[in-house]
C-alpha cells in the first residue's frame, strides 16, 4: 500500500477532523490556482503511509453513498503494470496522472467491479529502501 485517498466536500473540515482523530496535522497541502484547497496529506503508520484528503470536486467516480476511496499500490513500472491490468481484463478508471514530482497515479476497475489504484511514489520507495537497509 502506498497511498489511500478519501474525498470530502469541505476539505478544511475534513482536515481538522482527521488531525483530531490521528493526533497529527497534515504535513502537506495543495491548492488550485484560484486558492481553493484541493488536497491535504497526512503520513501515518510504521511506513509513514500517505492518507490523502481530496476535494470532492476532483473525484473520478462521484457517489451519493459511502464510496470513492482508492487504495494505491506502489509499483516499479506504472505504465507496464497499467497495460498488464488491461490485458487481464481490467477497464480504465483513471488514466495515468502526474500528481507532482515523483508521484503518478492510475486506476482500473477489475473484472469484479473493484477499483484498483497503482502508483509510482518516491516517498514510499525511499521508506521501503531505508527499511531494507535496516
Amino acid at each position: 500500500m502506498s497511498t489511500v485517498s478519501y474525498y470530502a466536500d469541505d476539505l478544511t473540515e475534513a482536515r481538522v477532523w482527521y488531525a483530531q482523530f490521528l493526533g497529527v496535522d497534515a504535513y502537506f497541502e495543495r491548492s488550485t490556482p484560484d486558492g481553493m484547497l484541493a488536497y491535504v496529506e497526512f503520513r501515518i503508520g510504521d511506513y509513514q503511509a500517505e492518507l490523502g484528503l481530496v476535494n470532492r470536486r476532483f473525484e473520478v467516480t462521484p457517489s451519493d453513498g459511502p464510496a470513492g476511496q482508492i487504495l494505491y499500490w506502489a509499483v516499479d513500472d506504472l505504465d507496464a503494470t497499467f497495460a498488464r491490468l488491461q490485458e487481464l481484463g481490467a477497464k480504465i478508471h483513471d488514466e495515468p496522472q502526474v500528481r507532482g514530482p515523483g508521484f503518478v497515479t492510475a486506476s482500473v476497475v477489475d473484472p469484479f467491479g473493484n477499483i484498483l489504484g497503482i502508483m509510482t511514489n518516491t516517498h514510499y520507495m525511499a521508506i521501503a529502501e531505508q527499511n531494507r537497509r535496516d
